[in-house]
């Protein structure tokens, strides 16, 4: 599967997970000049801003392995950005997460780890 194929594909099974649990889905694959966020939801009144990460087979690692300290560092600037984009949008709190989507040919596992700040 191509790159930005899987990573689509990985985004997708997250989504479904996450909302599978309870998560509202608000907003996919934000963008500003900075940097991207994946997936912001509502998990009760936390809003969580969702990093995914989808590997295929083992010869790349851990997808939990590209979830580095810059790219939490990253997330973490992100956050007021978002807000600063939707002044509209009030949280009670809010939460970083990280999901790993393993993909073995049609089949798929998810890892969710809460609060990786």
């Amino acid at each position: 599967m191509e790159r930005r194929t899987l990573g689509r594909y990985g985004e997708d099974r997250a989504v479904e997970w996450l909302t599978e649990r309870g998560y509202r889905l608000l907003e996919r694959n934000w963008r500003c000049a900075r940097g991207e966020v994946d997936v912001v939801a509502w998990d009760g009144s936390t809003l969580v801003f969702v990093e995914v990460k989808t590997r295929a087979g083992t010869t790349t690692g851990h997808p939990f392995e590209a979830v580095t300290a810059a790219k939490v560092a990253r997330l973490r600037r992100l956050v007021p950005m978002w807000f600063a984009a939707h002044p509209e949008t009030h949280a009670q709190a809010v939460r970083v997460d990280a999901v790993a989507v393993h993909v073995d040919g049609e089949r798929f596992g998810v890892e969710h780890v809460a609060g990786v700040l």
